[in-house]
């Protein structure tokens, strides 16, 4: 009985305990320093369109926008 107590016991504070994150680099940290970038989410691409594009599809895209609004 003492057992199972201990076991929800340590499983209960298991639960609360921070979970680990690993710090990985993206493609998008050469747009970092763009107008537009701002903290604390920095770049923002949320459908992924520049994920492997270089700095010539970058000014496209935001001359695009910049056209049509």
């Amino acid at each position: 009985m003492k057992t199972a107590i201990l076991a929800t016991l340590a499983a209960t504070a298991a639960a609360f305990a921070p979970a680990q994150v690993a710090k990985t680099t993206t493609a998008l940290n050469a747009f970092e320093t763009e107008l537009g970038a701002q903290p604390p989410l920095g770049f923002f691409d949320p459908l992924g369109l520049l994920d492997s594009a270089d700095q010539e599809r970058f000014d496209r895209l935001r001359y695009v926008e910049i056209k049509h609004g």
